[in-house]
């Protein structure tokens, strides 16, 4: 082989790996972003009967049955300063008077916590609007309660969205 040939196809040989590259280099540039993928706030988790339910494990979404502009998140973030895991926070789908906690289940511990957070709220039953326990604060709500509960502990099994990364 003569040394302008082989000089030939070492170049040709060279612009094909530039041009590979060059193509490559252009897909990876021009490809979409991998989409995050949300991390979920709660889980569903089962407590056993004599087991404990604390406020940094329960997730709490508030939503404003008033006509107070800002009572959801003001209230949330009471429920926030006091150990609870935030969740959404808006408007519930009607007024009410009253201040009142959504749930299928009355007995559970997690909606007991929560409750007893409030002066005079009632558990309702009704589908959650948000993450973890659904909180309707009415017209009539002014402040929680000053005792603190910081635990509860569960008369019988039951399940409710823990909060993610809570021990």
């Amino acid at each position: 082989m003569s040394g302008a040939l082989r000089t030939a196809l070492t170049l040709a040989g060279l612009a094909l790996l530039v041009v590979v590259g060059a193509l490559w280099g252009w897909s990876a540039l021009t490809a979409p972003f991998p989409k995050e993928q949300p991390v979920a706030i709660c889980e569903d988790t089962t407590v056993p009967a004599g087991g404990e339910v604390r406020r940094d494990q329960v997730v709490v979404s508030v939503f404003n049955g008033s006509r107070r502009s800002g009572l959801a998140g003001s209230t949330s973030a009471l429920l926030e300063e006091r150990g609870f895991v935030a969740g959404d926070v808006g408007d519930a789908p009607s007024e009410t008077a009253t201040t009142q906690i959504w749930s299928s289940d009355p007995t559970n511990p997690a909606v007991d916590l929560v409750r007893r957070q409030f002066k005079r709220a009632k558990v309702v039953p009704g589908d959650s609007l948000g993450d973890g326990i659904t909180v309707v604060v009415g017209e009539k709500f002014q402040a929680l309660r000053k005792k603190q509960v910081e635990s509860v502990t569960a008369r019988a099994d039951a399940t409710y969205c823990r909060a993610t990364g809570s021990e």
